[in-house]
Formats: structure tokens, sequence, C-alpha cells
């Protein structure tokens, strides 16, 4: 049992002023792994003062510090690394592979990244008669999700590290527990007291209260569009700096002279990575007609054979869904796309076959999908993949542009200009060509209602920073 008693605020350890606790639910066994403390207003009143006052100092600290600092955090993730992958598997039901190289390892990649980064960073310029500054935004308040929880907090915390801000953390409150560890971390290797804190709660109070604080600069949010939204809102009356890293129901698409095998083999992996709970994953294959049916015996035969179990077993390659109410949403959809008409051709309702207890759902796939249908439009954030096809580039590219979303994407195809010329016309944040891997230096956000700003590399540094000129 992992049972958190205390905040982390202004380098301590101390008891919530708030009421009760949060159970941690494992999704793979539906039972009690840990609990945290229900954060206040009162405790996020603490946290922002702790934040504040660190500011003046920890903002005019040397960028060789912060270096070090970094290159700490990221030899620290190496040496807790499975206890961090266990304890992320354990409240979101990640595949414990899955977990180490994404959940630990990217964290651990991303942190000593922007040590690199610092090392060269430009923080003046001269522009004619001026001098640009690059100067620190101030006191921070991060609101992360459950999916990527390490991760999301990561992208946030060590670029606002580099920059020289203060900050506020609320995790998740369905997987808060790495969180406490990162605290843990940070403390061991001698942040500054009120660099970080920590305030675990209910987003509905400490998250909405984080956003609309006077004395908070920035708010970082990573969430549901809807939850965005609200998190906007509430930041608008104080013109504070918000960045949103939202939805996605994002294409992936084979152009005419794509491999068929090789987009078949790959699509199920690009959907359903982390059990389907990725909102840049590529959730809609738009591909020829010519190549539907080839393209769609392959996915079925292999989407039925894609082990779906314990997320402890090395060989499972899709867990649980993160709670019982992401299951039941997930089979909404699914019951959805049978009523709507879609072709189910592989797995459906109910529990994967020989599983009786956890928050399961089958690996899914439609064909013959239609951009009318509800499984074509929202996000699902489950191992559902919905396929349709076209039979001129220019419908692919529409198929592929038609949604409020625009995280991420994907091009297929053997000629690899061809693929990047339709990637530039797709509307989104990020395009893999022929399954381009994830690259943490590289801007990571989305177009339309997929958020704004950029997380990871220079461009998440600079969402950290004022910018300044001084005309001489």
């Amino acid at each position: 049992m992992h049972a958190r008693e205390q905040l982390y605020i202004d380098g301590k350890w101390i008891d919530s002023l708030g009421k009760g606790s949060i159970d941690v639910i494992n999704p793979a066994t539906e039972e009690i792994i840990g609990r945290v403390p229900v954060g206040s207003t009162k405790d996020v009143d603490k946290a922002v003062v702790a934040a504040k006052s660190a500011f003046d100092s920890w903002s005019k600290s040397s960028v060789e510090e912060r270096i070090e600092l970094l290159n700490a955090l990221s030899n620290a993730f190496k040496e807790r690394g499975e206890e961090l992958a266990q304890t992320i598997t354990s409240e979101v039901g990640t595949p414990i592979g899955y977990s180490r190289v994404a959940m630990v390892g990217t964290p651990r990649v991303v942190s000593r990244s922007y040590a690199k980064i610092l090392e060269d960073y430009v923080w003046e310029k001269e522009i004619r008669n001026s001098i640009i500054c690059k100067e620190p935004i101030g006191v921070c308040a991060f609101i992360t999700p459950w999916n990527f929880p390490l991760h999301q907090i990561i992208g946030k915390v060590a670029p606002a590290i580099a920059a020289g801000c203060t900050m506020i953390l609320k995790p998740s409150k369905e997987a808060p527990l790495s969180a406490f560890i990162l605290a843990e971390i940070l403390d061991e290797i001698g942040l500054p007291a009120g660099v970080f804190n920590l305030v675990s709660g209910h987003g509905s109070e400490v998250g909405d209260y984080m956003s609309s604080h006077p004395d908070v600069d920035m708010v970082s949010f990573t969430g549901s569009t809807g939850a965005g939204v609200s998190v906007s809102q509430s930041a608008a009356p104080t013109i504070k700096r918000v960045t949103l890293e939202l939805g996605g129901k994002s294409a992936n698409v084979a152009l005419e002279d794509a491999d068929p095998v090789l987009v078949a083999k790959k699509a199920i992996g690009a959907c359903h990575q982390n059990s389907g709970q990725t909102c840049s994953a590529l959730t809609r294959l738009i591909i020829p007609e010519s190549m539907n049916k080839q393209v769609c015996d392959i996915i079925a035969e292999k989407n039925d054979s894609y082990l779906v179990g314990n997320p402890l077993d090395e060989e499972t390659r899709c867990g649980p869904m993160v709670s019982l109410r992401q299951q039941l949403s997930v089979t909404e959809y699914i019951q959805s796309g049978i009523d709507e008409g879609a072709n189910l051709i592989s797995g459906g309702l109910g529990m994967p076959d020989g599983i009786e207890k956890g928050f399961y759902v089958k690996p899914t796939i439609f064909a013959n999908v239609t951009p009318e249908m509800k499984i074509w439009k929202e996000e699902i954030f489950g191992p559902v993949l919905v396929i349709t096809t076209y039979n001129t580039e220019s419908e692919a590219l529409k198929l592929a542009n038609d949604s409020i979303y625009g995280l991420s994407g994907g091009v297929w195809s053997k000629d690899p200009d061809r693929a990047v010329n339709f990637a530039k016309k797709m509307r989104t944040g990020q395009v893999s060509v022929n399954g381009g891997s994830f690259n943490v230096s590289a801007p990571f956000g989305g177009y339309k209602l997929s958020g704004n700003g950029r997380e990871l590399g220079t461009h998440g540094l600079d969402e950290f920073l004022e910018i300044k000129s001084i005309q001489l």
C-alpha cells in the first residue's frame, strides 16, 4: 500500500489542510493500492506563497546549477526506474515493458535534454539598438493527466526548472503516486525549497483554484478538451499565460504507393499503445479502396491475437483501462459503432477471453466507418481503431483533416518526398512519416481543439519565458 499522508510544500512534507483522502485503484485487480491527501485551496495558497518567495532567488540561479540539477534528476530516474515503472503500471495499468520505456525512460531523456539545451541557449541578443532578453515567467501551476503521469509532469517541470521558474503541481487523482516519488527525488537532489510544490486533490477544487490564482503567472494543463476550456476560463480574469495539450483523433494515412502489409502491421500499435490511452494515438486509418480487403484482413488477424492481460506480464501488449468509468466509456463507443452500422471486424463488446476482473475492454477494429459516425468524430481513448477508404489523394487529405482536433498524424508512402508533401498539408501539430520515431527534442502540441503552446525541446522552454526588449 502506497499511503501518502502529506503534501510537499516549501521543501517540507506537511499535513494537508483539506479533509479526507483519495484512493488509488489498480485497474487490473480493482484493489486499492494507495491513497493521497485531498488538498484544499488553503494548501494551494501555502504552495503559491512558497513558490513566489522562492522565485526571487531561483530566477537568478546560474545556468550551471540548473544543468547540474536536471542531470541529477535524469540519473535519479535511472536509479529508481524499476520502482517508478512498477508504480505507474500498478496505478495506470500500462504493460510493464512499455512502462519502463515510455513512462520512465522518456522522462529521463527529457530531463537530460533540457540540461543539454541550457549549455548553449541564447538568453540575450542584440537587434539594431535593442537588447532582447528572455526571463523566467514566474510562478507556474501544472495540472497533469493519468495516462502518462510522470512523462506529462516532466514535460512541464524540466523546462520550468531550466527556465528558472517555480511551480505547483496537481497530479491526476487516478495516478498520483509517481508524482510523490518525484517530489522525494527533487528533495534528495537538492532543488531549493519552494521551487517545486506538490498539492494532490480534486481538479474541481484544487485545479480550478490554481488556474484562477492571481499570484500564478502561468498555468500548463494536459487533459481533455472540455477540462482545458474550464482551465482557460478560470485563468482568463488574471490574463495569465495558458498552455494546453488536449485531445486528439489523429489520422494515419496510407498513400496509394504504400506497402499495405507494412501499413497494416504498424497501424495496430500506433492506435493501441498504452492500451489506446494516448492523446496522440493514430486512431483513424485512412487507406485506398484498392488495398481495403488486404489491410483489413491483416489487421483483423493481428488484432485477434493482440495479447491482453496482466500488465505485469512481460508478454502483455494491452492492459486495462485506467478506471471503471473509462471502461464504461470505451464500451459505449464500441456499442455506438455497432449501432451506427460500422463493420466490426475484430474485438467488440465484453471482457477479453479469460479475463474476469479488472477494467478491461477488447481491442477493437471497425471498418467501413463513415465521417458522420460518432466513432469517427470523437476521441475514444481506448484500443479502438476505425478504418475508412478513399479513391483520390485529395479525398484522403480531406478525410485526414476532417476533425475538430489536430494533435498528431501519420503518412505512409514508398516515396518519402511525397509523404512529406502530404504531411505538410495536414492540419496537425506533428506527423510521422513511414513510422518516424518520437523525438523528445521536437515540439509537441496541437492545432484546433488539441490545444495551444508546445512542449519539449527549445519550444517547450520558450513557453516558460517572458521576452523583454531594452532600447539603447
